[in-house]
């Protein structure tokens, strides 16, 4: 059963889902387990994951294939973040876009331990990389249908999603270690970073009140760009040794062109 509105409303202090909701086995932070879901959904595969082994060295940047069309932060949530995370989104009035000319496509997350899809779903639902999407597939159908719904309904799409629960259990039981159970809690949290066609940054995160626009950037300038960069990985880790947090503990990966 979806989630009812209030429950999708959840207050900014508590921004997980209900536990009454069903749960999904956390994915593994590994480009070829996310590379995986990604063709069992439908995009093309010569788009996958990339592992960013760092954002300063020029020379381990040049192993990423570019254009990076998104990337996916992972990071262990704390409560120093939980407390910026409250304070800026009580600032903000809730998004409810939807339809063709919405600029990013956003979802709200109502699935328990369900944040690496929902980042791999703003990773692919966004920006140029559409154009990846094979034909008839399972990813294609999801978006034409989540495009003219508004965020709640969305959520219930993904919720109800037999294919999407089904691609995400196999890609689960994958990777270099071994599967946690659904119900267990996992402290690391998926955020994703979007260029969309209008040529701006967007942070994206299932868990927040709503997309958030970072800046504009260049039409040559993509999601690893020294101004991206700047804009948001780089902004969220200096916040966090700002607060206190020293050196947040994070890994990347992008995506873009496969290798094979």
């Amino acid at each position: 059963m979806a989630a009812s509105k209030e429950e999708l409303t959840t207050s900014l202090e508590n921004p997980d889902v209900p536990a009454t909701n069903k749960r999904f086995v956390p994915l593994e932070n590994n480009p070829e387990v996310m590379s995986s879901l990604l063709h069992q959904l439908g995009m093309s595969k010569s788009i996958g994951f990339h592992d960013v082994y760092s954002i300063d060295d020029p020379e381990l940047l040049a192993f990423v294939p570019r254009p990076a069309y998104a990337l996916l932060l992972v990071f262990p949530v704390n409560e120093r973040y939980e407390k910026f995370r409250s304070q800026e989104d009580s600032s903000k009035p809730e998004y409810q876009g939807s339809g063709p000319g919405e600029e990013v496509m956003w979802f709200k997350q109502t699935i328990g331990n369900a944040c690496g899809l929902i980042g791999l779903l703003h990773g692919a639902s966004n920006g140029p990389v559409k154009t990846f999407i094979e034909h008839g597939s399972d990813l294609e159908r999801l978006l034409q249908e989540a495009t003219p719904l508004d965020p709640i309904q969305r959520a219930d799409l993904l919720y109800e999603s037999r294919a999407l629960e089904s691609a995400h259990q196999i890609a689960a039981q994958k990777g270099d270690t071994v599967a946690p159970s659904a119900a267990d809690y996992v402290e690391l949290h998926y955020v994703c970073f979007v260029k969309s066609m209008d040529n701006n940054l967007w942070e994206m995160d299932g868990r927040r009140i709503g997309p958030l626009k970072l800046g504009k950037l260049g039409p040559d300038e993509d999601v690893l760009s020294e101004k991206a960069l700047t804009l948001s990985v780089r902004s969220f880790l200096k916040r966090e040794e700002q607060a206190g947090g020293g050196e947040l503990r994070f890994s990347l990966v992008a995506l873009g062109q496969s290798f094979d």
